[in-house]
């Protein structure tokens, strides 16, 4: 397998360039649309029997309305039955990722201007949230944690986990994973028809008032089209990864870290190497080929190498941060000497892993931050999940007199720019004596 090797200024690194934007937008199309739409609309209308319908179309597993939710004493029994390595894993990320959230907390504040008005916000954490873990290819305990952890450090009542169920069986990692995130429900239910019971409710699942996580391209669309009844987090696409390599870099670690970003499974995954450095990217090309011959996913890796893979070879690193911008991907790693110098030159990147010895995978599962990040592009103006994201904040002010006689003049003036004639009136009322009875 040949991954494309693109050099700077030609025809073929404009094209592709022009194809990795294009992915940008969300939507797969009207057909989706509509059916997304009309899962919505059976969920909303037939409630629990809507999702045990599709739960058999779609995951091939019967549920009755008793077995949609999982008992508290199954989440228990799956931490008991986990090996200690594998707890002790998901313990340490656990710790690893509450740590890092409890900084991402905002706080409250108050101040008096010098009218005398008394201005603030207050901080307050959501009341319920739902958080969607993909099936897909296998079972992905991280998810849990990296979606559940910032909601508990948030402050958040209660945690409602969907996930879809197995034909082949229960998942106990991440039931697991869940008992040790504290997650308050949860429901063997998954695609858009999960997104639409936590948006409107059914008899079994409370509505909730944000939904968050991954998910394949159905979910997607279907969080987009309940935002409003409640709020979403992001539309997440596709994994993504970038290396910036120079002519240091370590080609087998560059290789291996392609890989992994690329055997997600959905197939429509990036991995691209921007290096200033031909033999380079001939190297990384040799090393790939001896990685994948033993890879469990190798026609999957191959699959995306081949559809969004390339090299692109350029004149030097100004170049390359131009094409890291342009791009905006989830995952930057700088693989390159000095690369803390070269942090403030990224404008738009989910996270960056500075240095060879930092893979993505490393931020996959417990550097600290979280791996829920922005996709697509859209790191031009979203974030990675955060406490944050469970948090809504209201605006605090109390006024006096002093403040309306001096401000109230110029907030009429305002308002009546603006043809609000009520407004204005409502200020000046304020500035006049009260009438006697």
């Amino acid at each position: 397998m040949k991954v494309r090797v693109l050099k700077s200024g030609t025809p073929a690194l404009k094209r592709f360039l022009a194809a990795m934007l294009a992915r940008r937008g969300g939507s797969d199309g009207a057909g989706m649309d509509a059916a997304v739409a009309d899962i919505i609309t059976g969920v909303r209308t037939r409630g629990d029997r809507a999702l045990i319908e599709y739960t058999e179309r779609f995951d091939r597993v019967k549920l009755t309305p008793k077995r949609l939710r999982v008992d508290a004493a199954e989440l228990k029994r799956a931490l008991a039955a986990l090996a200690r390595e594998e707890r002790e894993a998901l313990e340490l990320a656990a710790r690893r990722i509450t740590a890092f959230h409890r900084r991402t907390l905002e706080k409250p504040f108050t101040y008096r201007d010098e009218l005398g008005v008394r201005l603030g916000q207050t901080v307050r954490p959501l009341e319920r949230v739902g958080i969607y873990v993909p099936g897909g290819m296998g079972a992905y305990p991280s998810s849990v944690l990296m979606n559940a952890l910032p909601a508990k450090v948030a402050g958040v009542r209660e945690i409602v986990m969907v996930t879809p169920p197995s034909e082949h069986g229960e998942r106990p990692a991440l039931l697991a994973a869940a008992a040790i995130a504290g997650v308050d429900e949860v429901y063997r239910v998954g695609g858009a028809q999960a997104v639409a019971a936590l948006a409107y409710g059914t008899k079994t699942i409370r509505p909730v008032d944000k939904i968050v996580g991954p998910g394949n391209a159905w979910v997607q669309a279907a969080k987009r089209m309940v935002y409003g009844v409640c709020d979403i987090d992001k539309i997440a696409g596709p994994s993504e990864v970038l290396v910036v390599a120079d002519d240091g870099a370590r080609p087998d670690w560059v290789a291996a870290d392609l890989i992994a970003q690329a055997e997600h499974g959905s197939g429509d995954e990036a991995a691209v190497m921007v290096t200033t450095s031909g033999r380079v990217a001939e190297a990384v090309a040799h090393e790939l080929a001896l990685a994948l011959e033993d890879l469990p996913r190798a026609e999957s890796v191959r699959a995306v190498l081949a559809r969004r893979g390339a090299f692109v070879v350029v004149n030097d690193l100004e170049e390359a941060f131009d094409i890291v911008n342009l791009i905006g991907p989830e995952h930057l790693e700088l693989e390159i000497r000095n690369p803390a110098r070269w942090v403030s030159r990224v404008r738009a990147a989910g996270a960056i892993f500075l240095g060879g010895e930092s893979p993505a995978a490393f931020g996959d599962y417990l550097a600290g931050p979280n791996h829920v990040l922005p996709t697509g592009g859209s790191a031009r103006f979203a974030s990675p999940l955060g406490a944050y994201d469970f948090l809504k904040r209201t605006s605090i002010i109390h006024c006096s007199g002093k403040a309306v006689s001096k401000l109230g003049p110029a907030v009429a003036r305002l308002a009546r720019m603006e043809g609000f004639e009520g407004h204005a009136r409502a200020m000046e009322v304020r500035q006049r004596p009260r009438r006697k009875n």
